[in-house]
């Protein structure tokens, strides 16, 4: 790994994340209780999501495979080499070296909140690729990032797989393209993972499996708020909900109380009755021409889309548009 890394995390005085208290503390005083489902992904939380991918009813990991290893061609044509690839919210990095080996970077940028999680899946991956600069980036990536020195004259490819996109309202959702538009710059290229609409049922079965792994995922952050922020939440006493919205055309997860609760966190006071929910994750899904508008709308012109052989899962790869004051 070319160096240890790079922090742009900022902590409290308690050495907190100064973001992850705001959100918590804003999230659970809204009369619909919410937390950002970025929270989700603490160093636990990381590893949890790992195991989901492994779960059967979970598809989006399995298909996205598929795609990255049945499109490897179509990759390095496309794409080419001598790009810095930039991925954000790295975590594990499993399906990086797929898309890697199909293009000949020039340095390897992974992008992630979870500092631990991060340094070691980058290690892990310098060893799989001896010859290749790594500069592993701790870093909220709902904002612009500055990247190292070493990659600031490299052209860019941003690589931003599973569908973390599904997780924002469409207006976040913007607003972290055009973030991410700004962290690559003009030339920049993104290759972007989005799971489509389908039957409720396969979609309710993907967040709640059988196992009971994504319900464990879900509590882990309460359990993280507890152990961060001093909370006193009943763990014991939420269970996992998934929910298909059809009017949003996403699943929900949320935290649901089993019965009337009080505690706190960071010295606040809070209730909830039974029944009350903290809305903790949203996964949109999408058809193609939202998909389209959606990336258009952040700053990037759609170049090719690819489907697995379900018509389960799409990436599509798209190019920084050029600026325009006017249409």
């Amino acid at each position: 790994m070319s160096e240890a890394g790079l922090a742009y995390v900022e902590l409290d005085e308690e050495g907190v994340n100064k973001a992850f208290r705001q959100d918590v503390l804003e999230g659970l005083a809204q009369r619909q209780k919410a937390v950002p489902a970025r929270w989700l992904y603490d160093d636990a939380g990381s590893q949890l999501f790992e195991d989901i991918t492994d779960v059967p009813e979970y598809y989006p990991t399995r298909a996205e495979r598929e795609i990255l290893e049945s499109r490897q061609q179509d990759f390095a044509r496309l794409i080419g080499p001598g790009r810095a690839v930039v991925e954000f919210g790295s975590g594990s990095s499993v399906k990086t070296p797929l898309l890697l080996g199909a293009i000949d970077p020039a340095a390897y940028v992974p992008l992630d909140i979870a500092g631990d999680f991060l340094r070691a899946a980058a290690e892990d991956l310098a060893a799989k690729f001896p010859g290749l600069p790594v500069y592993p980036v701790e870093a909220d990536f709902m904002k612009p990032v500055k990247l190292p020195k070493e990659v600031a004259e490299l052209p860019k490819l941003g690589f931003f797989p599973g569908s973390t996109i599904g997780n924002m309202v469409a207006r976040t959702a913007v607003d972290l393209l055009r973030s991410m538009r700004e962290t690559l710059g003009d030339g920049s290229k993104l290759l972007i993972g989005m799971d489509l609409i389908k039957d409720p049922d396969v979609l309710i079965a993907a967040y709640d499996d059988s196992r009971g792994i994504t319900a464990e995922f879900n509590l882990n952050l309460a359990r993280r708020i507890n152990r961060e922020l001093g909370g006193t939440i009943p763990v014991d006493r939420l269970r996992h909900v998934a929910r298909w919205n059809d009017t949003f055309a996403r699943i929900e997860m949320h935290l649901e109380a089993q019965e009337d609760l009080e505690f706190e966190v960071s010295g606040r006071r809070f209730a909830m009755q039974r029944g009350e929910t903290i809305h903790t994750e949203n996964s949109h899904k999408f058809d193609r021409r939202s998909q389209y508008t959606l990336l258009l709308a952040g700053g990037w012109t759609p170049e090719e889309r690819w489907l697995d052989s379900g018509d389960r899962f799409s990436l599509i790869l798209a190019s920084a548009s050029e600026r325009r004051n006017a249409p």
